[in-house]
């Protein structure tokens, strides 16, 4: 076994707890809904979650903190992430809307650029991929 083995890396560790926030505004409405599942396994799958940290982090998503990324873009996508699968069930309530902003600050975003960014992406938010909603979300 390797050093590196030993230790996960600081990217890997940053999509655990992303992906942890992304569960726990998943289930803030309740059960996990088929829809929401179907998103989870997605993104499971693109921040590189093998099945045993995909059930740890199912069963406690509040055992991994947030770790911003250092870059605006790679934040705009983890906010995008989230907003994917919030709108999963194809609408936001308000107790998805508070998580979303709590997390959007998490992610570094000042309070004022929360709410802008959040009520810009309710706008335009449907089935767009990230470089459509990147583009969408900086038009004027």
């Amino acid at each position: 076994m390797s050093f590196s083995d030993l230790f996960g890396t600081g990217e890997h560790s940053r999509n655990l707890g992303h992906f942890a926030s992304i569960v726990t505004l998943a289930s803030v409405d309740g059960e996990i809904n088929p829809e929401e599942e179907k998103v989870l396994k997605r993104l499971a799958r693109k921040l590189d979650i093998n099945e045993e940290d995909y059930a740890k982090i199912i069963k406690n998503p509040s055992g991994f903190p947030i770790n911003p990324p250092n870059t605006t873009e790679k934040r705009l996508e983890r906010l995008f992430d989230l907003l994917t699968v919030i709108y999963a069930d194809h609408e936001i309530d308000e107790q998805e809307a508070f998580l979303l902003k709590r997390f959007a600050i998490g992610l570094g975003f000042s309070t004022e650029d929360s709410d802008k960014i959040i009520k810009r992406s309710n706008q335009i938010l449907g089935s767009l991929s990230f470089d459509d909603y990147i583009y969408l979300l900086n038009r004027k």
